[in-house]
């Protein structure tokens, strides 16, 4: 089984007059690749997953699949729901288009048990037992923690469930991971303390401002995974005010106003009940990139 680590992007979703723009979907892709990333993530909570219907889901995954084909970048496709019978769906339609490895986002708003989140990713995982399975926790969007035991147990009783995308913002919660399966491959799901994570066994990120940002994000990978960590750093630390000011308002409001002032997507739209960021945020998002050496299409 060939799984996916390193650097990814938890690629934005890019629409024109209501519709998935392929043609610029397809550029943002190639982009990535030119700049160094291992993956790209389509359809994940920064490509606006939840209000993209099925169809466009499998054609964003499609599209990543034609544009990396080839290429040394994976990828590594969004394949979750609040309904377990639904992500089995889509994981099937996943591993049909040829995608590397799916994550998928722990089951929001039922607030399941423990127990029902394991149960829940055993059956999406077993019902694809040949492509490679990354949970992601994200408690702060799904009001649901995927705990340190359930993942432990996960990991070892389903043979495709490699790692984690943990997105708790806590460090605690990596190394209660690593200190007990070091072997688990856990990516960082929080710009800010993609360094940390990474200096304390993380396998890799999947990183919002890497939209923007994919020169350096991928560089501060390679680096700290090569075990330069003052070279990883001192990235991590250049890119902070980019961190910081990508999570303004919520994602991905502020890092798709980003591309648009960057020029790197020629519309700025958003599905409802998503909308543009208030005018003081759009100065603030503005004013920061100013710092930034930001790379074109």
């Amino acid at each position: 089984m060939n799984i996916v680590t390193g650097s990814s992007t938890a690629i934005i979703t890019p629409f024109k007059n209501g519709k998935l723009d392929e043609q610029t979907y397809a550029a943002l892709i190639q982009r990535q690749i030119r700049h160094g990333m291992d993956a790209v993530c389509p359809v994940g909570t920064t490509g606006e997953s939840a209000t993209l219907t099925s169809d466009e889901d499998i054609r964003c995954m499609e599209i990543a699949v034609e544009v990396c084909k080839g290429t040394n970048t994976k990828v590594l496709a969004g394949a979750g729901s609040n309904s377990t019978a639904e992500a089995i769906n889509t994981a099937a339609r996943a591993q049909k288009c040829g995608v590397d490895a799916i994550f998928s986002v722990a089951p929001y708003y039922n607030k399941p048990s423990q127990e029902g989140i394991y149960q829940h990713y055993k059956a999406i995982a077993e019902s694809v037992p040949d492509l490679p399975f990354m949970l992601y926790n994200v408690p702060g969007r799904t009001v649901c923690d995927i705990s340190a035991q359930t993942v432990i147990r996960l990991f070892d009783d389903i043979e495709n469930i490699y790692g984690i995308k943990e997105a708790t913002g806590s460090l605690e919660r990596t190394i209660a991971l690593l200190s007990q399966r070091p072997e688990l491959k856990v990516f960082s799901g929080d710009d800010s303390i993609d360094y940390p994570i990474l200096a304390n066994g993380g396998a890799g990120i999947t990183s919002v401002t890497s939209n923007l940002m994919p020169d350096l994000k991928s560089e501060l990978v390679r680096l700290a995974l090569s075990g330069d960590f003052a070279g990883a750093k001192a990235i991590n630390d250049k890119l902070y005010p980019l961190n910081s000011v990508m999570f303004c308002e919520s994602n991905p409001m502020p890092i798709k106003a980003a591309m648009y002032i960057a020029g790197l997507i020629p519309t700025l739209e958003y599905r409802l009940p998503l909308v543009a960021p208030s005018l003081e945020s759009m100065k603030k998002i503005e004013e920061v990139m100013k710092n930034y050496d930001i790379k074109g299409l």
